[in-house]
């Protein structure tokens, strides 16, 4: 533990953010069974999950791109755990994962929006939850810097 954590005291915004990442994994884990056993999303509330899932953006090789985003929201949710027990070597690495999310997914949005010019659902959500993270740990980076004063 850094010499500014309390052994004692659970930092909120990295425990929120484990919780939000654990959505993430659900979405992710979802999207990556249904595209290994080869059945078809059904999309509630736009409908273009099997456009944006069957683009050859959806993989990289053979892999799910899905399965990518499952192993990064397990990890978000790892390091955040750690985080929120005072762990301080871990916010770093949690911040440098979260960046890298964050510019993927935006990535991701502007390949839905001008290329396959279609949206997923399932992949809006994901976006939503990264945001979400990403807002979380800026939050929880101020809030660790204030308190060292």
């Amino acid at each position: 533990m850094s010499s500014t954590d309390s052994p004692n005291r659970i930092s909120w915004p990295y425990l929120i953010a484990a919780l939000v990442s654990l959505i993430g994994l659900g979405d992710a884990i979802y999207l990556s069974v249904q595209d290994l056993t080869g059945q078809t999303l059904r999309c509630t509330i736009v409908s273009g999950c099997n456009e944006v899932l069957s683009s050859p953006y959806a993989h990289i090789g053979a892999f799910p791109l899905a399965a990518l985003g499952a192993i990064a929201y397990f990890t978000v949710f790892s390091l955040s755990i750690l985080a929120a027990f005072g762990y301080g070597f871990t916010k770093p690495l949690l911040a440098m994962l979260i960046a890298a999310m964050f510019l993927t997914t935006l990535w991701l949005l502007y390949l839905q929006a001008f290329v396959i010019h279609h949206f997923c659902q399932y992949c809006l959500l994901s976006a939503a939850v990264t945001t979400i993270l990403t807002v979380l740990v800026l939050i929880a980076s101020r809030v660790g810097r204030s308190r060292v004063i």
